[in-house]
């Protein structure tokens, strides 16, 4: 495994501990093929440094809302749409500094963007040949969260 695939692993588990710290909603690793597309909420953060990336956590809004409803206390039906992309944010951004902390290779000391969030569904990324892109799907049967690091 090279350093570039362990930050893959690195920014998977983060937000998998980051998941279950705020929620109490407990995700793994899953086999990509289970993958259909699902993004309708993405947060998003740019990672700037010597060597920089884009940090994308994505999801179905259903799911984003079941996580915020655990993380703020409130049933689902009053989670609004703002909560959720708050909590989307969020996600990205203790995601981000997580991950950060656990790195220790010079070239990858990020300084971290605003996160923002894109509402679309099916995004797409396309890179240059010396782009790399790393996707993980983390989820437990009932919640599906992507996470892809563009480096």
């Amino acid at each position: 495994m090279d350093f570039i695939d362990s930050l893959g692993v690195i920014f998977s588990d983060a937000l998998a501990e980051i998941i279950a710290t705020a929620t109490g909603v407990y995700i793994d690793c899953i086999p990509p093929e289970i993958d259909s597309g699902f993004e309708e909420l993405t947060g998003v953060m740019g990672l700037c440094g010597k060597k920089g990336g884009i940090l994308f956590i994505s999801a179905k809004k259903p799911d984003i809302r079941t996580l915020c409803s655990c993380m703020i206390g409130a049933p689902e039906s009053e989670v609004t749409e703002a909560d959720i992309e708050d909590a989307l944010c969020e996600f990205v951004n203790m995601t981000a500094g997580n991950a950060k902390l656990r790195i220790s290779n010079p070239d990858y000391m990020f300084n971290l963007s605003s996160p923002f969030i894109i509402r679309s569904k099916d995004i797409s990324i396309a890179a240059k040949n010396r782009t790399r892109v790393i996707s993980k799907l983390l989820g437990n049967g009932d919640i599906s969260v992507k996470l892809t690091f563009v480096c």
